[in-house]
């Protein structure tokens, strides 16, 4: 039994899941949420429901935190022959069948701990059909989290891209409260919903860094002299909206006016998951001794080679604008110089430009990459690079947010 008051916590990323940092928002709010005088109930799917697992070490789920998985099964993997599979097993996405299982232990969960709040996050929509369950048959106020736009989601049929739209709505209209994570979604949702807006049922929650990781990071060696600066990107692109390519043409148009000394730049574009296709663009720009692709790495070998590194890269075009990339946080906490190839209007270069540190540049303008990358890199070497201000910084730590949850508990259960 609980000793404060208990929130079912309803995600489908959870430790051992590795698809995506997402599980870092719902890690967060366990582990802070209690400081608050809110205990954490997490209900969650086996690992056998995940495409993608890794170790947990032992200090990754908070102490005290009750956790319990439910069976589910992945449409994909589970049931296709041939790689294809019914389309109503994807109804609203690959994991519907945790939905039933997630049910019954809510309802188990929320009757053994005296639960008096839901929350559920985004984006496997199932995580919110299970909530809009469990709500409907207890009355127990309900916090809809969307991580991530709907509208943002790729590579669906039609049928579940309708069906997630209508959940969408849904969740919308029935919960007591739905938080986006930028204020360019939250604008966009409110134009949608106008009366949800007046009514105070939408709200930011950002997301952050989370401190415990940072505390215990050994402090990089000092560059020294000769040494060539090292630019690291760490994650996920793609074609459109984090496409590297046109940032390539730009360093390798630096090399060969020679603006700057190809034995004087290293450029580490970590776990990219498509490094066939940029392998062919580096050697087609003759930069195979300046680009390099390594695989992915623990979370904190990353936080390590982001923290060791001269400056950081992020590629975040316009499309989107509405959504903040997760590492941006940890670059921000990090400290380091960043070079972002940003959407000159969206959230995430608004950041940048609150905590300073950052040089800005259009993602697919060469000659704009060109000039401001040949400035920055001379910035770096002369110990001019931007900085960010610790102050603002502060406001990104996971505990705030969790924090602004209880807030938003405490008023639907009032």
């Amino acid at each position: 039994m609980t000793m404060g008051r208990a929130v079912l916590m309803i995600a489908f990323h959870f430790p051992p899941a590795a698809m995506s940092s997402g599980h870092l928002r719902t890690l967060a709010f366990a582990r802070y949420l209690p400081d608050s005088g809110w205990d954490p109930i997490v209900l969650s799917a086996r690992a056998l429901a995940y495409p993608q697992t890794a170790p947990v070490r032992p200090d990754t789920i908070p102490d005290g935190c009750v956790v319990r998985r439910t069976f589910a099964l992945d449409a994909k993997r589970h049931f296709a022959i041939a790689g294809k599979y019914p389309g109503f097993l994807a109804v609203p996405d690959r994991w519907s069948s945790w939905w039933p299982a997630a049910v019954l232990q809510g309802m188990h969960l929320i009757r053994r701990h005296r639960v008096q709040a839901i929350w559920s996050t985004y984006p496997i929509m199932t995580a919110h059909c299970v909530a809009h369950s469990l709500h409907c048959i207890t009355g127990l106020p309900w916090i809809a989290d969307f991580r991530d736009p709907v509208a943002s989601s790729e590579g669906l049929t039609h049928r579940s891209a309708v069906s997630r739209q209508h959940w969408e709505s849904k969740a919308l209209r029935v919960a007591s409260r739905s938080v986006f994570t930028t204020p360019g979604t939250l604008h966009d949702y409110a134009e949608r919903f106008p009366a949800l807006y007046a009514a105070r049922r939408l709200a930011v929650i950002e997301n952050g860094y989370d401190e415990r990781a940072f505390t215990d990071l050994p402090t990089p060696a000092s560059r020294q002299p000769g040494h060539p600066l090292v630019l690291v990107h760490s994650g996920l692109l793609y074609p459109r909206g984090r496409n590297p390519v046109p940032f390539l043409t730009a360093l390798a148009e630096l090399r060969n006016s020679k603006a700057i000394d190809p034995d004087g730049v290293r450029v580490i574009l970590r776990a990219s998951r498509l490094e066939k296709e940029y392998a062919h663009e580096i050697q087609r720009l003759g930069l195979e001794k300046v680009v390099f692709l390594p695989p992915p790495i623990s979370y904190r070998d990353a936080l390590i080679e982001q923290a060791a590194a001269d400056a950081l890269l992020l590629f975040q075009g316009s499309e989107f604008d509405r959504q903040i990339p997760a590492k941006l946080y940890e670059y921000l906490r990090i400290g380091r110089p960043i070079f972002a190839l940003v959407g000159d209007q969206g959230d995430t270069a608004n950041v940048l430009r609150n905590t300073g540190g950052a040089e800005l540049a259009p993602i697919d303008d060469v000659g704009g990459i060109t000039g401001k990358l040949g400035a920055f890199i001379r910035a770096l070497r002369d110990g001019r690079a931007p900085v960010v201000d610790p102050a603002v910084v502060k406001r990104y730590a996971r505990d705030n947010g969790a924090m602004l949850l209880a807030e938003q508990l405490e008023q639907i259960t009032a």
